[in-house]
């Protein structure tokens, strides 16, 4: 007598946090592919000014004081996004709303502060092999925060309004890793385009 087994999985979960989600391998090659966009602006930037006399090119640096307001701004921003993505992980629909709302405040005063950031630059994009790499740098950087701060007030939307669900909490967990990653691409930029200009 032949007897089947079924092997019953109607009690397992239907979502998981981490490395054994899909979507944090979807956040993951994304970072790299967007990782290395990076790092190919930059070694074009680093190219320019190792092939240059004088740096920055008929250009003064930069105005110090946006820049450094954006990096401070992208640093404090990390403690809500931490806080939101820790809230997804345990299923604290109060916590991710709260700090959902917190970080599009913290995304929505960088991308102000961005716009006088482009306008102390000193340079247009046209004007030299220089300026067009600095402005290729902080129009990407700007691209990716701006997605990212769409993606999140999607997010709360969704968190206010429902429906609720497990993975809703795995795509708001993902959203904060990605805002870890716009965090981190800011540190170098800020490098080359603030402090290296100074750096004869």
């Amino acid at each position: 007598m032949n007897e089947t087994r079924t092997l019953d999985v109607s009690g397992l979960p239907d979502h998981a946090f981490g490395h054994r989600s899909p979507m944090w391998w979807g956040t993951f090659g994304v970072v790299v592919i967007e990782g290395m966009m990076f790092a190919a602006l930059l070694a074009t930037y680093l190219y320019v000014r190792g092939h240059a006399e004088t740096w920055p090119l008929a250009a003064l640096p930069p105005d110090l004081t946006f820049g450094t307001i954006n990096l401070l701004v992208l640093l404090a921003s990390c403690v809500p996004n931490h806080l939101y993505k820790q809230a997804a992980v345990r299923h604290d629909l109060g916590g991710v709303r709260r700090w959902l709302v917190v970080s599009i405040v913290f995304a929505l005063g960088f991308c102000v502060v961005r716009v006088f950031e482009f306008q102390s630059l000193n340079c247009r994009w046209n004007d030299n092999a220089y300026a067009s790499a600095v402005w290729a740098l902080l129009g990407f950087h700007t691209l990716h925060l701006v997605t990212d701060l769409l993606d999140t007030v999607v997010l709360a939307v969704l968190m206010f309004t429902g429906p609720i669900t497990g993975k809703r909490f795995v795509d708001v967990s993902e959203n904060a890793a990605y805002w870890y990653f716009v965090v981190l691409a800011w540190l170098p930029i800020y490098g080359a385009i603030y402090l290296l200009s100074r750096w004869s």
